[in-house]
């Protein structure tokens, strides 16, 4: 099921991305463009986590051109255990939680063209890495749209069902998951907070 694959794309994604706190100085509403093929516009460098130490063999490909970022690849689950993609976009890179508290959740542009795709927010509280995911992103197939996420929405996936504490966010998740081999891409233009 997707809670499943998401409860499992949580744990794995932890396993490799701790948590990272972020500075405490005002928020952006701007978290990313894409005009810099490398890092976020806090000067943070993307990460692209795959499943491989979870015994399953994912690929994907990430590249920046033009202020839009594109991800695809192919996922490729081991026995027993989900396929995951998780594109990291850290707040900063300091060790202190960012305070987001003024902010009602995460809002992108994005064009989904095929598979899964989820929004994830890590926080420094979460100490067994079952960060608060979205929804699967609905909408238009092929077609850039403004999604907005509210904080309010997100759900952990296997642990007791907690508010996230807003004063605790570390990064920006873009997860792409399934049960089954299968192909997924898209393509963002903006991230950031509303």
């Amino acid at each position: 099921t997707i809670r499943r694959g998401l409860a499992a794309i949580s744990l794995i994604n932890g396993l490799f991305v701790l948590p990272i706190a972020v500075h405490a100085a005002a928020t952006p509403l701007l978290l990313d463009d894409y005009a810099d093929p490398r890092r976020n516009k806090n000067g943070v460098e993307r990460l692209l986590v795959d499943d491989k130490a979870a015994r399953s063999s994912s690929q994907a490909t990430q590249k920046c051109e033009n202020g839009v970022l594109s991800v695809k690849g192919d996922l490729v689950p081991g026995r027993g255990v989900p396929a995951f993609i998780s594109l990291v976009s850290l707040l900063s890179a300091d060790g202190k939680p960012k305070d987001l508290s003024d902010y009602q959740g995460v809002r992108l542009r994005v064009k989904v063209t095929r598979g899964i795709l989820c929004v994830q927010v890590g926080s420094s509280e979460i100490d067994n890495h079952d960060y608060h995911t979205s929804a699967p992103i609905a909408g238009k197939r092929g077609q850039f749209q403004e999604v907005r996420i509210p904080f309010k929405d997100m759900k952990r996936a296997w642990s007791k069902q907690t508010v996230l504490n807003l004063k605790s966010i570390t990064s920006v998740n873009l997860v792409s998951f399934g049960m089954a081999k299968d192909a997924f891409a898209y393509e963002v233009d903006e991230i950031g907070f509303y």
